[in-house]
């Protein structure tokens, strides 16, 4: 796993252990911020089940100004704390060892972008994006993308889909504020 774009391009980053976390693979990390290019300039990023954090790590990378990283796992968060000192983003960033439907609940910032990625068999993708909406977190065209497997259709709680794409075994959604159309 490697950083593939921007200022910590090549970087190889420092991943769990076991099948607890599944990382983002390169080509869909790549076809993600293809996507997402003209979104994350200046961007304030939220990286919920953050796993390793490449995918903060990775809007970091392309010039997003600050990454708040949230996972349950203390060794999760001890190995995005590990990458964000390689990649020489900790004062860009906030680590936050928490429940990430617990984290929404008390969360009062503003995000551009919010990356969901829970464990697929959670079964967090309505709370957590219900939480998202009710507590008003996401910025005016601020865009979630949320990953899934494959198979699963996504109750979009009220956000419009802007993008829903397979790559082999994952599945992509790229939500927005109705309004913001």
């Amino acid at each position: 796993m490697r950083v593939i774009s921007g200022t910590a391009r090549g970087l190889k980053l420092a991943s769990l252990d076991g099948l607890d976390t599944r990382p983002t693979l390169d080509r869909v990390k790549e076809a993600l911020f293809s996507m997402l290019f003209d979104k994350l300039a200046d961007a304030v990023v939220l990286d919920l089940f953050a796993g390793s954090g490449a995918l903060g790590i990775e809007a970091l990378s392309r010039y997003a100004v600050h990454c708040t990283f949230v996972d349950a796992n203390p060794k999760a968060i001890d190995v995005v704390k590990l990458n964000l000192n390689k990649a020489r983003f900790v004062d860009k960033s906030k680590v936050i060892l928490s429940d990430s439907v617990e984290f929404l609940k008390k969360a009062d910032g503003k995000y551009d972008l919010v990356f969901l990625d829970p464990p697929y068999a959670a079964g967090l993708y309505s709370e957590v994006l219900t939480l998202i909406k009710e507590r008003k977190l996401l910025k005016k065209d601020g865009l979630i993308v949320a990953e899934c497997d494959a198979s699963h259709e996504l109750d979009a709680k009220g956000f419009n889909v802007v993008k829903n794409k397979i790559y082999g075994k994952v599945r992509l959604y790229v939500l927005e504020e109705p309004d913001a159309l």
